[in-house]
């Protein structure tokens, strides 16, 4: 296999391991979360330790409540 052909198949699944590593940041965005600055934060730095990331993915999909105050 020629060394250029390495290029072609590396992208791929570099952005596809990007997209997974991140996956609970996207979550967390795309349902409008009011903390997903501390989930990015957990997922950049935590993210690789696989319990961490499982912390991020949870907390991404768990439910906002909303608190009132009288």
């Amino acid at each position: 296999m020629p060394v250029f052909a390495h290029f072609f198949f590396f992208p791929p699944f570099f952005g596809f391991g990007m997209l997974m590593y991140f996956l609970p940041t996207i979550i967390a965005a795309a349902r409008s979360k009011h903390d997903v600055a501390a989930i990015f934060v957990l997922n950049f730095f935590l993210g690789w330790t696989f319990i961490g990331w499982i912390i991020a993915l949870v907390w991404a999909l768990k439910h906002d409540h909303v608190v009132v105050m009288r």
